[in-house]
């Protein structure tokens, strides 16, 4: 074997010690179910916070249907930080029975900052000890009707903080929503889903998840202001040794891009974000594992770095012993890329866009030849992570807002979704 064949070996071996785990998350709801969840010993009292700029044509929606749970209404608050707004959000908000507090600073944007500005008001109006705990959304969400009381039987068991099922409105719409909605099914039910049912820490992914108060009152308020509010506050999670459960149980449904250039920023500032989280809190993480053999440390590093990390440390290495094996008058194997070569790559995409695609074929919606159209495009969508990620790499990222005029009813998407609860 020469040394380009041993580089290439050992670059593979590596990539599968570090990410191969995920492979084996997928199989894992087939063969372990998850225990049957005792009744609610209480009903809890909640606070949902909405962080919402321009989002005047969907914040009602959510608010109506937090509004419509089977749980009782006089236990749940809604308040909305009208975030650097310039259209009616706030005043569509009040009007649907929210508390409201507008905030302007355009130098200290993003979600974290929304949040820890609400938490604020909130404390400083005397709302804080009224609540259990803490419910996020983003403007653009709907909760199925039974919602709130699925996270609260999860409350119940003694979870601190909570993330649930995210399922798209919009998968229909174009080949690059229907790409993200089964990036997120990954996400909620063969990664997350797993790691519950493994008994390791769940990971955050922007929205729709619980956090108790004594957490909040733990860090101070919302510590997290990077561009991923989500992964940091995971990070600094795992790093105080508080998992994060999830509860299948707790549907709700969020608006997916449907062009190109506006997945590519969303997902730029995502990979930006996770490269602020890996140089931060990235040694603690490795060494909290090294020390205590915490997996959800090893996962949560995995899970933040970006895909452009892993190929360029490897093309980097590949590189270096090719000016060896040049060096020493050796000769580099042909490049040889064509359909067959191709084949080893595409396959697992398409095998993972099929696995999520019929194990969701009524919740998805659309038909059957869209189905089957965008499940052919995945590995496309899947494709575009690396140049995404390595963009990233070089460029200054910056959060902006995205439009969301996604207007489906909750009683059209919980027709989707009923056969699949409690899976």
């Amino acid at each position: 074997m020469d040394i380009m064949q041993t580089v290439d070996l050992a670059l593979t071996l590596l990539m599968a010690l570090c990410f191969g785990y995920q492979v084996f998350y997928l199989f894992v709801p087939f063969w372990r179910r998850a225990p049957e969840r005792r009744a609610a010993e209480r009903a809890h009292r909640f606070a949902v916070l909405i962080c919402a700029r321009n989002e005047e044509g969907v914040i009602g929606q959510l608010i109506e249907s937090i509004r419509q749970q089977d749980y009782p209404g006089e236990l749940v608050e809604i308040f909305v930080a009208a975030d650097n707004c310039t259209d009616h959000t706030a005043a569509v908000a009040r009007a649907a029975g929210a508390h409201v507090w507008v905030r302007r600073d355009a130098s200290r944007v993003g979600k974290g900052w929304a949040l820890d500005f609400l938490l604020r008001r909130m404390e400083a109006a005397g709302y804080g000890p009224q609540f259990d705990a803490y419910l996020v959304f983003d403007a653009d969400n709907l909760l199925r009707p039974d919602y709130l009381r699925q996270i609260n039987r999860a409350f119940c068991e003694g979870h601190e903080v909570i993330t649930s099922y995210r399922a798209a409105k919009n998968f229909g719409d174009s080949w690059v929503s229907a790409g993200c909605a089964l990036w997120f099914l990954r996400g909620a039910d063969f990664l997350n889903r797993a790691r519950m049912l493994l008994g390791t820490g769940s990971i955050l992914s922007g929205t729709g998840f619980l956090v108790s108060r004594a957490v909040l009152r733990r860090f101070g308020g919302w510590p997290c202001h990077l561009l991923t509010e989500d992964s940091e506050f995971t990070a600094r999670l795992v790093l105080e040794g508080i998992p994060v459960a999830y509860c299948r149980e707790a549907v709700f449904y969020d608006e997916q891009p449907v062009r190109l250039s506006v997945s590519w920023r969303q997902r730029l500032r995502w990979a930006k974000g996770s490269l602020q989280v890996l140089r931060r809190y990235g040694p603690a993480l490795l060494g909290r594992f090294l020390r205590t053999r915490q997996f959800a440390c090893f996962d949560l590093l995995m899970s933040i770095t970006p895909a452009a990390v892993p190929l360029a440390a490897g093309l980097a290495v590949r590189a270096a012993a090719g000016a060896a094996v040049l060096l020493s008058g050796g000769a580099l194997p042909p490049l040889s890329l064509t359909p067959v070569t191709l084949v080893p790559a595409l396959a697992p995409a398409l095998a993972l866009g099929a696995l999520l695609t019929f194990t969701h074929w009524q919740e998805l919606g659309g038909t059957a030849g869209k189905k089957l159209g965008y499940l052919l495009t995945f590995p496309l969508f899947l494709a575009t992570f690396v140049p995404i990620s390595a963009q990233a790499l070089v460029c200054r990222v910056e959060w902006t807002p995205i439009a969301h005029t996604c207007a489906r009813s909750v009683r059209e998407l919980c027709a989707r979704t009923s056969c699949q609860t409690g899976q």
